[in-house]
């Protein structure tokens, strides 16, 4: 970024120079032009105000003057006197600009220029008393030979100031980036403000990933410990009940109580398994390429129909109420989402509990709701719940067979969703999770 920001620095520094340099020398040459012919036409007003030049006297004057040209041409445009070459020898000048100009307008300007010589000759005629013009010359150097001419002072004046420009560049360009660099050291330092304003939303954004960033980071991290540990549990209980059977010392009577506890580990270490899978794909997915229109309330009552054994099981009653409601998702997430709040439902209720399942729509949106009336959930582990491997009552989770990441899922969900989640419970009363789509 220094390196980018320096070198347009020069580079426009460069530009201004030399586009600086050209319109001065532009201005001067022009200023020089005028100049010029301002002399020239004061000369020949001299000249004509002596008034030498008459037809009677066309070999009684002579001027040697080796910067200026005087010319004195009849009506006809023949040559009378040329103080630089002999008029006999010179063409007639009736058809030259600035002597046509003399002879209509009373005056006449004129600049030719000489590619070879790479020099200008300027021009100035003025009509006379008697019809005859007189015309003075001065010759001079081009806009281009004035330049050459100084070109050794232009590159040295280019040379300092390019010098000057790289140094100003590099002082402009730390300047600019220290700022930005101190608040890149100090981003978890809330107390600096951003040195430019405009860089106040970038720097929020930045601060916003950089909180976002170390966030994930822990929950990896507690993930990874949390995974750890869990698949550590039942792991441990399937191979101290398998040495024990392998060593014989489990009496015959025992054997399928032992076999039973293997079973009843092995299938919460594949519930973990399958729910750090099923959150691993959930975190991958991008798009909605799967969404289909179906009916959310005959989809929760297949739900509720499948678990209708487990909440017996359970000892609790679980019922679907609702209307026909039409809702654009991912049907097998949904299904999903409906399944693992149910069985917490179910799970964290108690016995004679109940669980209800409704659907319908509010101002336009569906709704998905399931409420039970079970233990409940303390106020400060409400914002936690959500949380992977989160429990607030650990034991009874491994009793009923719960992973911690039931909701965990369920949050994916409803964010791949946008939709909308909101938690009511109340200890000993029950508890109330709505998702609007």
């Amino acid at each position: 970024m220094k390196k980018k920001i320096n070198f347009q620095l020069i580079g426009i520094s460069i530009i201004a120079i030399i586009v600086t340099l050209l319109l001065t020398l532009t201005i001067f040459y022009d200023l020089y032009k005028k100049q010029v012919q301002d002399d020239l036409r004061t000369t020949c007003r001299v000249l004509k105000s002596a008034n030498i030049f008459r037809e009677d006297n066309t070999d009684g004057f002579h001027f040697d003057i080796k910067e200026l040209r005087v010319t004195w041409i009849a009506r006809d445009g023949t040559v009378l006197y040329d103080n630089d070459v002999d008029a006999n020898t010179m063409e007639n000048h009736a058809k030259r600009p600035e002597v046509i100009s003399a002879f209509q307008n009373g005056y006449g300007e004129e600049i030719r220029k000489s590619a070879t010589m790479n020099k200008s000759t300027f021009y100035y005629a003025m009509r006379l008393s008697d019809g005859s013009v007189l015309r003075v010359a001065k010759e001079e150097g081009n806009l281009w030979s004035i330049v050459s001419s100084v070109v050794p002072i232009i590159a040295l004046v280019i040379i300092v100031m390019m010098i000057l420009c790289i140094i100003l560049a590099q002082i402009l360009t730390r300047s600019i980036i220290r700022p930005i660099e101190e608040m890149t050291l100090n981003i978890d330092d809330y107390s600096i403000a951003p040195a430019y304003k405009e860089l106040g939303p970038f720097v929020h954004m930045i601060r916003a990933q950089h909180a976002d960033i170390l966030k994930g980071a822990k929950m990896r991290q507690d993930f990874t410990a949390n995974v750890s540990h869990e698949l550590k549990t039942p792991l441990t209980a399937i191979s101290g009940y398998a040495e024990l059977m392998e060593n014989n010392m489990v009496a015959p009577d025992e054997i399928s109580t032992f076999s039973a506890k293997i079973r009843q580990n092995a299938e919460r270490l594949l519930s973990l398994i399958n729910d750090i899978i099923r959150l691993s794909e959930l975190d991958n997915v991008e798009e909605k390429n799967l969404f289909e229109t179906f009916d959310l309330n005959e989809l929760a009552r297949q739900c509720v129909e499948n678990l209708k054994m487990y909440a017996h099981k359970h000892d609790v009653a679980i019922v679907c109420i609702g209307v026909p409601t039409s809702v654009n998702a991912n049907k097998d997430m949904i299904s999903e989402l409906l399944e693992n709040l149910c069985n917490n439902a179910i799970r964290y209720n108690n016995k004679n509990g109940n669980v209800v399942v409704e659907v319908g729509a509010r101002e336009g949106h569906a709704y998905l709701q399931v409420r039970d009336t079970g233990i409940g959930i303390p106020k400060e582990h409400q914002e936690r719940v959500f949380e992977r491997f989160y429990r607030v009552d650990k034991s009874r989770s491994k009793q009923t067979g719960g992973t911690g990441l039931g909701l965990a899922i369920v949050k994916h969900i409803v964010a791949i969703h946008n939709a909308e989640l909101t938690l009511n419970s109340e200890v000993g009363k029950g508890t109330e999770i709505t998702v609007v789509f």
